[in-house]
């Protein structure tokens, strides 16, 4: 590209620009589950102290933020996902779980997936793809080690992705990604225009608890929205989904939405969608199972195993 005069760009590589990585065939499920009327796909990003350390930095006081995170967020998370009976999807970097992997161990055990976040919250787009592919196969086999299962679901730090981020997830065998943002449903990834057989699950920052509550000193950043006002737009995210058949997905930090005034968003917000009636409560990895194999064409994928399992 031509970044000081974009408009004087062939039209060839801008082509080949766009082209890199599409959204393919949609996978939105003619139905779900147990007759559920939507699938609402719950995620925590537990960037703890590599929300700094990912940067190169390390303020004691944007550690010790990092952190609560751990010690207060997840635990609070965890009662409100037990007490509703509701399964979710952890994202973290590696170095999060190395820093204390004995924090990984009741996500686990209460039946939640992990998922790769990086390995230390790194900027996907500003590493070769030698150095890039290192860094995903090590964060996945130490989140391996630490929890007992081999992740299948890979989110990049920040959704910064690297020319060569989507052709590392097929090509190490993960099952999905959820970093991407070309549609409120599931679909496949394409790259290149050849079908890959991953899922994506994707995201928005809509839906994001730090785009409304996150603060930042560099760069200066002091957005705050009010609770009530982030759960209303939540809860017409639902509603949205709910009415139309199809998926919700949330993005939310412990070390964001942990707090006493906030945690109660999550409550609400899984207490009013069961209130609308049936409603699945899926991992990541379950919606993306499901979306796949619900898929027109019953074929293999051409690029990665079967959903679920481990490459």
């Amino acid at each position: 590209m031509n970044t000081d005069q974009p408009w004087l760009t062939a039209e060839s590589e801008w082509r080949a620009q766009v082209n890199r990585v599409r959204a393919g065939q949609p996978l939105r499920p003619s139905a779900w589950p147990g007759g559920a009327r939507c699938a609402v796909a719950l995620s925590f990003d537990c960037d703890h102290e590599t929300f700094e350390l990912g940067q190169g930095r390390a303020a004691i006081g944007r550690l010790a933020w990092g952190e609560y995170g751990r010690r207060r967020g997840v635990p609070r998370v965890l009662e409100v996902l037990g007490r509703h009976g509701v399964p979710a999807t952890f994202f973290t970097p590696a170095v999060a779980g190395l820093i204390d992997p004995e924090a990984l161990r009741p996500i686990v055990a209460m039946g939640h997936e992990i998922g790769v976040h990086g390995w230390i919250h790194e900027n996907n787009s500003r590493l070769d793809r030698a150095t890039e592919r290192d860094l995903m196969l090590r964060s996945r086999d130490a989140l391996e080690r630490m929890t007992g299962q081999r992740p299948v679901g890979h989110r990049s730090a920040n959704w910064d992705l690297g020319a060569h981020t989507i052709d590392l997830v097929v090509e190490l065998g993960f099952s999905y990604d959820s970093s991407l943002m070309a549609d409120d449903e599931c679909y496949e990834i394409v790259t290149n225009g050849t079908p890959t057989g991953v899922v994506e699950v994707p995201v928005e920052w809509m839906r994001d608890d730090a785009v409304y509550f996150l603060f930042n000193r560099d760069p200066a950043t002091r957005p705050f929205t009010p609770p009530e006002a982030v759960f209303d737009i939540f809860r017409r995210e639902f509603d949205a989904a709910f009415d139309e058949g199809g998926l919700f997905q949330l993005v939310m930090h412990p070390f964001v939405i942990g707090y006493r005034s906030r945690i109660w968003i999550l409550d609400q917000l899984v207490a009013h969608a069961k209130s609308r009636g049936a409603v699945w409560f899926a991992t990541h990895a379950d919606v993306a199972a499901w979306a796949w194999q619900s898929r027109p064409t019953l074929t293999a994928p051409p690029c990665s195993p079967s959903i679920g399992d481990a490459p």
